[in-house]
């Protein structure tokens, strides 16, 4: 189906637009297959609003005698509202907002028709490789090896086709750990500690089961993480009675009795359902416009959005800490792996080591930890905090570990390479996107549907000069310590510059902090000559 079968009213005059931080404007609504695009025809006036329908989280419409208003509530928590002369222009635009915002084929999404004049098709989709990645990490050659055990993606789905595992682990064996881990996510190592030769590892839950079945291959491939070391860490993100509930339905957990040199500590982490939740009730807090400051506070905590903030800086404090002070190798999983073992393992770089702290370090590591780790983003961004649709495997994960990255940097202002700017980027296109780099599930998806081919990378389109410099953190000093946050409640702020983004205190934050940063630059400048 063509998207025009889908618009009925192309375009409707005499529109009045209301959005946050603007006076009401009057012009022409045009309405594509991927947009809606507002023109001011107000004299002296060009104004234009273009906004990617796939940001559209939920609309509403009322009809009052013969016009209507239609309300666009969008995934970056905006609201506009649009007053649109004539029932009937109204409900046609209506139903085709509420059409083309929610395709469900990947292939007619907007980024298989972004076409900017600067980026070609030609170059290197993404910003690395595993293959890469472990060509440049020579200390690993001694002890690690690229497998290609999933080269055809039958071993797991949702890795991709080359991972680092023990040198001393054949991929016969990789096989068989497979099929005793969920979703065939066998560990993988995805951080080595240049200081000590210490490793973090990801997987999901062994399938132990109620008859607690074992793995020798899989004991054997853990054993040989900590090889002579007395003993490793497994960091589980689920409560000891939900390891055990767990067990009962297929699942379960690495038993003491076989995994002797390894120390299980559960930290739990909410996901899936209670974090949708826990964003639509913060988002409904920041919405309310009562001005009554003990019903804000008291909506705030309810919403227990700034717990989950803590208890992943803690976690991940936790990981840290038994890699960089203990000296100790880790591994760490839930229950799928795909979900707070990424949002833990990033964090836990980001505290170590200085290099995923600069610009280019951290894109990287959003690409190796997110993208080529298999988060499913499709199937956790597919709606935001607005939507009146049935939820189904929404969870803001990804959300969540930008909010636990801007409280590092705000806690640390100097350590981070990047600004705060890039933050809000990131949680905007997670959701809506001109770029391929948050479509589909896993790698397998991507290279199925050609988004490596035919569509343009977020983060190399990210590190162009001009956008480089923007997002640069202007007050960056590299330091090679690790940055240990503070997650005391009083450490902990809500993140204003997104949950609050579209009012008018932030608005003028955002202009002191856009001057601040540019006497910043050009002091440097003039420092340098």
């Amino acid at each position: 189906m063509e998207f025009s079968d889908h618009i009925k009213t192309a375009n409707v005059e005499d529109v009045v637009l209301r959005q946050p931080l603007h006076p009401p404007s009057r012009g022409t609504l045009c309405i594509t297959g991927h947009h809606l695009l507002f023109s001011e025809r107000e004299e002296g006036s060009s104004q234009q609003v273009l906004l990617l329908l796939r940001n559209i989280d939920a609309i509403e419409k009322r009809i009052s005698g013969s016009s209507g208003t239609i309300t666009i509530k969008c995934k970056d928590l905006q609201v506009l509202q649009l007053d649109i002369p004539g029932m009937e222009q109204c409900l046609n635009i209506s139903r085709s907002i509420e059409t083309l915002s929610c395709l469900d084929n990947v292939s007619e999404m907007y980024p298989f028709f972004y076409r900017p004049t600067d980026l070609s098709l030609q170059h290197q989709w993404g910003l690395s490789t595993p293959e890469k990645h472990y060509t440049q990490m020579k200390e690993l050659h001694e002890r690690w090896r690229l497998s290609s055990v999933n080269k055809s993606y039958s071993v797991c789905p949702s890795y991709p086709p080359a991972v680092i595992v023990p040198n001393c682990i054949n991929d016969e064996t990789l096989k068989k750990v497979a099929k005793f881990r969920q979703g065939g996510r066998f560990p993988v190592l995805c951080y080595y500690h240049r200081k000590n030769g210490m490793v973090i590892m990801r997987s999901s839950q062994p399938l132990t089961g109620a008859n607690r079945k074992r793995c020798k291959e899989d004991e054997l491939l853990l054993q040989a993480v900590i090889e002579d070391s007395d003993k490793g860490f497994i960091i589980d993100t689920r409560s000891s009675q939900q390891v055990q509930q767990a067990r009962m339905t297929g699942g379960g957990f690495e038993s003491k009795s076989f995994y002797n040199c390894w120390k299980r500590l559960h930290r739990q982490m909410e996901r899936g359902k209670a974090l949708q939740e826990s964003l639509i009730k913060l988002v409904e807090a920041c919405s309310d416009e009562s001005h009554n400051v003990d019903r804000w506070l008291s909506k705030l905590e309810n919403s227990k959005w700034l717990s989950h903030v803590q208890t992943a800086l803690s976690t991940a404090g936790l990981l840290a800490e038994c890699v960089e002070r203990d000296g100790h190798s880790a591994l760490v999983h839930g229950y799928e792996g795909t979900d707070c073992s990424l949002l833990i393992c990033t964090l836990a770089q980001l505290i170590m080591d200085p290099f995923c702290r600069t610009l280019e370090g951290f894109l990287a590591l959003l690409e190796r930890e997110w993208v080529q780790a298999g988060h499913p983003f499709q199937q956790r961004c597919a709606h935001s905090a607005y939507s009146h649709a049935r939820f189904q495997q929404e969870s803001p994960v990804f959300l969540l570990l930008l909010d636990c990255i801007w409280q590092l940097w705000r806690q640390f202002p100097l350590a981070l390479g990047f600004s705060e700017a890039l933050l809000l980027r990131l949680a905007n296109e997670v959701y809506a996107s001109d770029y391929g780099t948050f479509l589909c599930n896993n790698d397998q998806e991507r290279c199925a549907l050609g988004v490596k081919d035919r569509t343009h990378c977020l983060f190399r389109a990210l590190l162009r000069p001009a956008e480089r410099d923007y997002y640069s953190n202007p007050l960056y000093e590299p330091t090679e310590l690790a940055i240990w946050p503070s997650v005391h409640p009083q450490s902990l702020q809500l993140w204003r510059g997104f949950f609050l983004r579209w009012t008018q205190l932030t608005h003028h934050l955002e202009a002191v902090q856009e001057e601040i940063r540019s006497m910043v630059i050009e002091w440097a400048r003039v420092a340098q000559r």
